[in-house]
């Protein structure tokens, strides 16, 4: 077949000289549910795209190669790097093209880790045309900046051999699995994989072409979000040099090569607690309003605090059962739930009289953050959404979090908050005739979890689930899927492998994360034979989901550490109204107006706003000082004073002022940056117990028949995908009720994101519809509900 190149597009000629209309080529990303799709007639062929960027590589090469100065030699090199990685990466794409359609759920979800890849390879491709094509043309103009194309076609080279490498690892992939079947029946450890291919070069994904593989709205966001992470750490490691932080923080906004190395040694050395404390800037103070201003408007935000006490429970037999309050890791403490409604109901406790009768459902909701952080309040972007859309009640369970309270102590959490939720419909404005689990991320690992408690149990389940982003099999087992996560801007490699580590293996998380060789060993010397993929199982902890021996003793500095990260409450005095079940006060009214904070809250504030406008004390050294260094002096004092004002305010929204860390790490935190880039599998070898409870892709089939209909929603460039498609066609094999979707260009998390961007907005108003279809609403709506909407 021969290919024509034109300026912004291309023509395909067949053997009888019959010419098709000219072909553009869209802004990556391709769409992974079309990457595998059979050509069509007038379409271009499989492989156009490839070719079109050889023919506009050689194109540039030849123009550059007579060029003598370095730019333009390194101009020349480039184009022709490019093309050697295309005809590298060719037959080991189409190989993968071909095999992905068959491990997809069914045709109408088109999606799998395999698919992904070949799609991630497609943008790449469509990324480096376009490249080459703005070097085409500018290239004659006067201002054509070589120095700048230089590395922006460097690092497409490099990225396109990463995949490559990738590409590799994926046919070791495809051998280990059977047909159809996105997990390996045998174990194998990281280093069997990674030893079939040389060590992936993370810095490309990270760089200039960091967010490459997302929709354009999307990338803006991932790179701020990068540069905020990057700048972070500077505060966070040099301990609240903010002159410095910021300036260095400023650089990683101009060099994307130095932003590269940052994070990708953050994701392979920081831990988990800098996760802890870059995910919680989503609950200061600023963010917390972001809201109430831009979401919808709601009636009924307030916390419920439920006391720790026993809960008589009737079974579906009519039996009698106590459902004691959880214990395990960090003792007897309330739990808090926020409650958000659209409309004050009859018998809403704390609101007040209102005609609106109780509504027909009720969500259930649990927040995602990775086990680690986050809580309802900074996912009240999206539920204030769906609270406006569904006109029913939202309760949210604002669970503990690990590494100070590791599993099963949330999901214990859970299973309380809900047993007190069937016990207290009227107080929430609800009859509890229609009950639909919801959650994201970890909080979708969660309510899978309880779920089968529930069944477990033999109480009244839930009429439905809707699960996005779910991580149904918590261990780094080595699918397609999970590598993405070697190139995710929000999920790293060692951030998804620290949380799941700091939740599903506490006893294998020392004092302080350190690298070292007698650690490693170590961890292999123990490392039990038996194991599912990257996280090794052990045959002692088959089965082991509860009591606090198989886990670390708590101590009381991390019971300490635990209030100040105690998701939703923050300290239990956050601005939040806490409630009492005997007093229940609204925390925004539907005028927006929001309480004033707690006193307790307010003082260590008025202490920093004093430092901060508070004007030094003179040095009394007599009238025969010089006036300019008393000037000097007063300077000096107040910038020591607002410098060290700022650092305790960082200090405090982070919570890092809770961590004494030792010399070592210390030394570890001023040399982050002077760390060698290790293979991605180091130190990520640990044990985590196969229970069903932790993963319910393990859950016993007679249970999972006997679970209700689920909708699960996930996107193609999710580190869980697998998960997400493996739990549907096992359901779907049991013959239950299951329906997935899959979506184009979103990372893990999206919902986060749906006031920014226009397609996350449109993912989120896919979750209200398939929530609607649990619901039932049009046989089980109350009438007088729907006209309020």
């Amino acid at each position: 077949m021969k290919l024509r190149l034109f300026s912004r597009g291309f023509r395909f000629a067949t053997g009888s000289g019959k010419f098709y209309k000219k072909m553009d080529f869209s802004d990556p990303p391709a769409k992974a549910s079309l990457c595998c799709e059979e050509s069509v007639e007038g379409a271009p062929p499989t492989y156009a795209m490839y070719e079109a960027l050889k023919d506009s590589c050689q194109n540039n090469a030849t123009y550059f190669h007579p060029d003598d100065s370095e730019n333009g030699q390194r101009l020349y090199q480039g184009f022709m790097t490019l093309i050697d990685h295309i005809d590298t990466v060719w037959p080991l794409v189409d190989h993968v093209r071909k095999v992905a359609p068959s491990y997809d759920f069914d045709a109408k979800a088109p999606g799998n880790g395999y698919r992904s890849f070949v799609s991630v390879v497609d943008s790449c491709v469509l990324h480096g045309l376009k490249l080459s094509r703005q070097v085409c043309t500018g290239r004659d103009a006067l201002l054509f900046r070589k120095g700048y194309f230089v590395k922006e076609v460097e690092s497409c080279g490099q990225l396109l051999a990463s995949l490559g490498t990738c590409l590799h690892h994926l046919q070791t992939l495809l051998s280990w699995a059977a047909p159809g079947e996105l997990f390996p029946i045998e174990p194998h450890s990281p280093e069997e994989l990674f030893s079939q291919a040389d060590t992936i070069n993370q810095y490309c994904f990270y760089g200039r072409c960091l967010g490459f593989q997302f929709l354009p709205s999307m990338r803006g966001i991932l790179k701020g979000i990068s540069i905020c992470m990057a700048g972070f750490s500077e505060a966070y490691y040099s301990h609240g040099n903010l002159i410095s932080s910021v300036w260095t923080g400023g650089q990683y906004l101009i060099d994307p090569e130095m932003r590269a190395r940052r994070i990708v040694n953050i994701s392979q050395s920081a831990s988990v607690e800098f996760c802890k404390a870059f995910w919680f800037l989503a609950e200061s103070e600023i963010m917390k309003r972001v809201p109430s201003l831009m979401s919808s408007t709601v009636a009924v935000n307030k916390i419920i605090t439920l006391p720790p006490e026993p809960i008589v429970m009737t079974t579906n037999e009519g039996k009698e059962m106590t459902i004691l309050p959880p214990t395990v890791h960090i003792g007897l403490q309330g739990l808090n739930v926020r409650l958000i409604s659209v409309n004050k109901r009859i018998g809403m406790a704390g609101e007040g009289s209102s005609t609106l009768p109780p509504a027909e459902g009720i969500i259930f909701h649990c927040h995602g953050g990775g086990f680690v952080a986050q809580s309802s309040k900074s996912h009240e972007t999206y539920l204030r959404e769906w609270a406006s859309k569904l006109n029913i009640p939202i309760l949210s369970v604002d669970y503990s979090l690990a590494p100070q309270a590791p599993f099963p102590r949330a999901l214990e959490e859970v299973f309380f908050a809900y047993c007190w939720m069937i016990n207290n419909f009227k107080e929430i404005g609800t009859t509890g005739k229609r009950i639909v689990f919801a959650g994201d991320s970890a909080g979708a690992n969660l309510i899978a979890g309880c779920t089968l408690k529930i069944l477990e149990a033999g109480l009244r389940p839930p009429e439905g689930l809707f699960m996005a982003y779910a991580p149904l099999l918590v261990s780094f087992i080595p699918s397609p899927a999970r590598l993405l996560c070697l190139m995710d801007p929000l999920l790293p490699f060692g951030f998804m492998m620290r949380c799941l580590k700091a939740y599903a293996s506490p006893n294998a998380r020392g004092k302080v994360e350190k690298r070292s060789s007698k650690e490693n060993s170590t961890s292999n010397a123990t490392t039990p034979v038996e194991g599912n993929g990257f996280l090794k199982v052990s045959p002692s902890q088959e089965g082991a989901s509860e009591g606090p021996s198989s886990f670390e003793e708590v101590s009381p500095s991390d019971l300490a550490e635990l209030q100040a990260h105690k998701s939703g409450s923050e300290r239990r005095q956050s601005s939040d109204t806490t409630i009492s079940a005997a007093s229940l006060t609204s925390e925004h009214t539907a005028a927006g107006i929001t309480p004033t904070e707690d006193k307790s809250q307010q003082e260590p504030e008025s202490e920093n706003s004093s430092t901060l406008i508070g004007e030094p004390p003179l040095l009394h050294d007599g009238e025969n000082k010089d006036h300019k260094k008393r000037i000097k002096t007063r300077i000096s004092e107040a910038a020591t004073g607002l410098m060290g004002a700022m650092s305790s305010r960082l200090a405090f929204i982070t919570g890092s002022n809770n961590i004494r860390p030792s010399q070592e790490e210390l030394a570890v935190r001023s040399n982050l940056d002077a760390l060698i880039a290790r293979s991605p599998s180091d130190e990520f070898i640990f044990s985590v117990p196969r229970d069903p409870l932790l993963s319910p892709y393990w859950a016993d089939d007679e249970l999972l028949k006997r679970f209700p209909p689920v909708r699960i929603l996930t996107v193609h460039l999710d580190p869980c995908l697998d998960d997400c498609v493996m739990f549907a066609k096992k359901l779907k094999g049991l013959g239950n009720e299951v329906g997935l979707d899959v979506l184009e260009g979103l990372p893990h998390g999206f919902l986060n994101f749906s006031l920014m961007a226009k397609e996350a907005h449109e993912g989120s108003n896919l979750c209200v519809e398939r929530i609607k279809q649990l619901l039932d609403l049009e046989n089980h709506a109350n009438t007088p509900d729907n006209t309020e909407l």
